[in-house]
């Protein structure tokens, strides 16, 4: 079986030149990560937008990079049967700062946003720690998490 990966950017934005390179990356990464069945819908927004999303729904008054939904509904098609496990939100305003807080190039950003969402939908969770500049993670979560980057350090979705 395969994974669904539903791509969509924000009404009134205009998508990124490299959003078509999105779906195949998401899909490699849960293949590494050994998700299979899914059906993942990913919203490329700007910081406005996961602005309201952050307060509606983690009481939080500021704009962040990523977020996941998890739903974790099963259905079935002509295809077979599916999990949604969910919705994952990045802010590519937050991701742009993100790279140049990190010293890193927009597309490995990207990447580790979509790696980050993806677990968190599949029940992965990683406290208070946050990746930091300089320092090895200790969560599980977050130690997956590179794991997997490392794996997909040659892919490219931002040109």
């Amino acid at each position: 079986m395969a994974n669904r990966i539903l791509i969509s950017v924000l009404d009134g934005m205009t998508a990124p030149p490299w959003s078509g390179n999105l779906e195949p990356f998401v899909r490699t990464a849960m293949g590494i990560l050994g998700y299979d069945g899914e059906e993942i819908s990913i919203l490329l927004c700007d910081d406005s937008y996961i602005r309201q999303l952050n307060i509606a729904y983690r009481g939080m008054d500021c704009p962040t990079d990523v977020l996941s939904f998890e739903n974790d509904e099963k259905y079935e098609d002509d295809e077979g049967a599916w999990t949604c496990v969910g919705d994952i939100a990045i802010s590519l305003e937050t991701l742009a700062q993100n790279a140049r807080y990190f010293e890193v190039d927009e597309n490995s950003e990207l990447k580790r946003l979509v790696v980050h969402g993806i677990l968190h939908l599949n029940g992965l969770d990683h406290g208070d720690e946050h990746i930091e500049r300089g320092r090895e993670p200790e969560s599980q979560m977050l130690r997956i998490q590179e794991d997997a980057l490392e794996k997909l350090k040659d892919e490219i979705v931002i040109v």
